[in-house]
């Protein structure tokens, strides 16, 4: 079997760069990748803009051409697909990796469809397919959805869209602007600061006309078939008509997978243990690049500030092999 120079897990952005890096490098590699390229951009809602501009998505000097200031979720797959194709990466699809445990100097990588050796691996998984779930009573439902992608199906509907993030944000007014009743149920005092600025004003808005109901200070308690029960800021308990609770909390890195891996997490955070110069974790040529690198603490990296891991690893790693 053939025993490749690093096996990245993952082939969103910054997985795609660290094989750029490796090509560059005539170093041999392979991405393992569950999904599609750029899953994760693919399973964004359909009209989401990024907070970025286009340069500061690129990766690998390779030019991010966009025609509008802020890119979609469109442009960015065109983008990495279209690198992922042009460079011919090396790139397994569709394939989930397993398990990967070090045999003295050596990775064994089991996959859902094949085995895998390699003298360097690569996490760059991020943290969009488990859902930071509220664990309340009724979640499990239909009706409750940890993704939003359009807003076509909720016309017309009782939408309780929980959260003030973004994500929450973007659906909250999609879904107001397409008929829904929307209400927001928002453990804060007040919409997130870290909501896109030209987006801000306009939830703002439409909360002070009430066009969308948002009860601050609050928690949602219990899902049911065909109501929700909150807790209001005053502490006491509300029940609402609900055809569809949007619950985007957020999402998170799979901490099994890390720490079956070998690797430390600490914290109340779960952050992974690594080398900040070189991204190395507790268990050497394993190492981590992107958003997973946080832990609970999902918002820290993201590709802007990510891009430079790929250059750091591989440095370390053509620095070890001398």
């Amino acid at each position: 079997m053939e025993i490749v120079d690093i096996l990245i897990i993952g082939a969103g952005p910054i997985g795609l760069n660290c094989a750029l890096e490796a090509k560059k490098n005539n170093l041999s590699y392979l991405i393992i990748e569950k999904g599609t390229i750029v899953n994760s951009l693919y399973k964004y809602p359909l009209y989401m803009r990024f907070f970025s501009t286009a340069e500061k998505l690129e990766i690998a000097e390779i030019p991010f051409i966009s025609a509008a200031p802020k890119p979609g979720r469109q442009d960015a797959l065109e983008y990495y697909q279209g690198i992922a194709r042009q460079k011919n990466l090396n790139i397994n699809l569709y394939e989930k990796v397993l398990n990967v445990f070090k045999k003295e100097e050596i990775f064994e990588i089991e996959t859902s469809k094949s085995k895998y050796l390699a003298k360097n691996v690569i996490i760059s998984t991020g943290f969009y397919d488990i859902p930071n779930l509220m664990n309340i009573p009724g979640e499990h439902l239909e009706k409750v959805k940890h993704y939003y992608t359009e807003p076509y199906p909720y016309a017309k509907q009782k939408i309780v869209v929980v959260g003030s993030s973004n994500s929450s944000v973007d659906a909250a007014l999609e879904t107001y602007r397409k008929g829904a009743e929307v209400t927001m149920i928002i453990r804060h005092s007040e919409i997130s600061k870290n909501v896109k600025y030209w987006v801000k004003p306009d939830i703002e808005n439409r909360i002070a006309e009430g066009k969308i109901t948002a009860h601050f200070n609050s928690e949602l308690v219990e899902i049911k078939e065909n109501s929700v029960i909150f807790k209001d800021e005053n502490g006491e308990i509300q029940e609402i008509e609900n055809d569809f609770v949007l619950a985007m909390t957020g999402y998170l890195p799979d901490f099994d997978f890390l720490k079956n891996s070998g690797i430390d997490l600490q914290g109340e955070c779960l952050n992974p243990v690594y080398d900040s110069k070189t991204m190395e974790t507790n268990i050497p040529n394993l190492y981590l690049a992107g958003v997973v690198c946080g832990g609970k603490d999902t918002h820290l990296w993201f590709i802007e500030n990510s891009r430079i891991h790929a250059e750091m690893i591989v440095e370390n790693i053509l620095f070890n092999q001398k």
